[in-house]
C-alpha cells in the first residue's frame, strides 16, 4: 500500500479525516515564513488530539539546537529537515533528538540525485521535492513539480517520499513514472493559501487507491 503524508495541518478536522482515510503521516510546519506555519502551542494541542498510530512529523528549516530543545516535548515522532542542512548537521541533529529524521532534497536534474544518495546514509527517510527557485522564500510547499523522468528506473533500498506539486490531476502519472511507495502532499489539496480542502484530500486518496486497485487487477 502506498503510504501518504499530509503536511501543513492546522485544524483538528483535518487530522480526523487523515486518520479515517488511512493516511500514515501528518505534518506540522514550524517555519514562520510558510502560510502553513503554526505555533508550538497550537501544534502541541493538535498532536494531543491525534489518534494513536498516526505518525506526527515536525517540519523544520535549519533548526538551531535551542529550537530543537523547544519542540522536544510536543509529542512528535519524526522531524523533517527542509532546509540546507549539511550531512554533518543531519548527523548532529540525529545525535541530539530521539526522533527519526526525514531529509528533504530539492532536485531539478539527474545530477541532484547524488545528494539523495549521500543523505540517505545519514537520514532515516528521504523526501524528494522540486528544487525551489533561488528567489523563492519557501524551501518547499510551492506547488511546483519536477521532471519525474529523472526518477524512472530508480529502485533505492532506502525509504523515500515523492513530493512537489502533487494533486488529483497528476498523481496517477507521477506514481506510474516513479513507482513511488510514499507520497507527500500539501499545497495540492488546498483551496487557498494554506487552507486544506476536505474534498481535495478525499479525492487525492481515492486516486491513489484506484491506482493501486488497477495494479492489483493487472
Amino acid at each position: 500500500m502506498i503510504e501518504i503524508k499530509l503536511c501543513g495541518l492546522k485544524e483538528p478536522s483535518h487530522i480526523e479525516i487523515a486518520f479515517n482515510l488511512g493516511i500514515k503521516y501528518i505534518g506540522f510546519v514550524f517555519f514562520e515564513k510558510s502560510p502553513r506555519f503554526i505555533k508550538k502551542e497550537t501544534a502541541k494541542s493538535l498532536i494531543s488530539l491525534s489518534p494513536p498510530g498516526i505518525i506526527k512529523v515536525g517540519l523544520v528549516v535549519n533548526p538551531t539546537d535551542d529550537f530543537l530543545n523547544s519542540i522536544s516535548g510536543l509529542g512528535l515522532n519524526m522531524l523533517q529537515l527542509h532546509g540546507n542542512e549539511s550531512i554533518d548537521r543531519v548527523k548532529e541533529i540525529k545525535s541530539k533528538v530521539d526522533l527519526s529524521l526525514i531529509k528533504a532534497i530539492g532536485i531539478k536534474d539527474k545530477e541532484d540525485l547524488d545528494l539523495v544518495e549521500s543523505y540517505s546514509k545519514v537520514a532515516d527517510q528521504i523526501l524528494i521535492d522540486a528544487k525551489p527557485n533561488p528567489n523563492n522564500r519557501l524551501p518547499g510547499g510551492n506547488g511546483i513539480k519536477f521532471d519525474w523522468q529523472i526518477l524512472e528506473n530508480k529502485s533505492w533500498d532506502f525509504p523515500w517520499f515523492l513530493a512537489g506539486g502533487l494533486n488529483t490531476k497528476n498523481i496517477t502519472k507521477a506514481l506510474a513514472m516513479t513507482k513511488a511507495k510514499k507520497v507527500d502532499l500539501s499545497s495540492g489539496v488546498e483551496d487557498s493559501n494554506g487552507r486544506k480542502s476536505m474534498t481535495k484530500i478525499i479525492n487525492f486518496v481515492k486516486k491513489i487507491r484506484k491506482y493501486e486497485d488497477n495494479l492489483n487487477v493487472g
